[in-house]
This record gives structure tokens, C-alpha cells and sequence, in this order.
């Protein structure tokens, strides 16, 4: 099993809460709210986020390249793939 089917209850919540907070900061921006609302409701959205990646990478990492049935050429692969992931991420 994935490592994301196994967690999915947990990684869903997550992402209904920031469905929720993406929906305050509208609902801000259309009642005109201050900008310091705004940015902070930015930044939460940010947060859950960052949270959310870091969730499934933690996972990632422990089932995909923890394991020892990887071979060398594989590791080196799937590290790619995530650096490049990454990469994009922070961009």
C-alpha cells in the first residue's frame, strides 16, 4: 500500500483545511478586509502548505528510499526525482 492511501484520512483533512483557509482569504480580500488580514491569512495558507508537503515527503522518503530493496541505480533515481520535485517547490 502507499504511503499516501495509508495516510489519506490524515492528508485529506489537510487539505480541507486549507481548501477552508483559501476560502477565508477570499472571502477577506471580497469584504475588503486589511491587508494585515490578508497577509496572515496568506501566510496560514503558506504554512498548511509547506506542512502538507513536508507530510507526504517524510513518507516518501521512508518508503520509497528507505527500504533496502533499492539498488544503487534506483536510489540514485528516485533521489533525483525528489530533488527536482523540491527544486520546483521552492522556486
Amino acid at each position: 500500500m502507499a504511503h499516501t492511501q495509508k495516510y489519506k484520512k490524515s492528508l485529506l483533512a489537510r487539505i480541507r483545511r486549507i481548501k477552508g483557509q483559501a476560502q477565508a482569504l477570499e472571502g477577506a480580500l471580497d469584504s475588503e478586509a486589511e491587508c494585515t488580514a490578508i497577509l496572515q491569512q496568506i501566510a496560514a495558507i503558506r504554512g498548511a502548505v509547506n506542512g502538507l508537503m513536508m507530510e507526504v515527503l517524510d513518507g516518501h522518503l521512508r518508503e520509497h528510499l528507505g527500504t533496502e530493496a533499492l539498488c544503487a541505480t534506483q536510489r540514485e533515481k528516485e533521489i533525483d526525482d525528489v530533488v527536482s520535485i523540491f527544486r520546483s517547490y521552492l522556486k
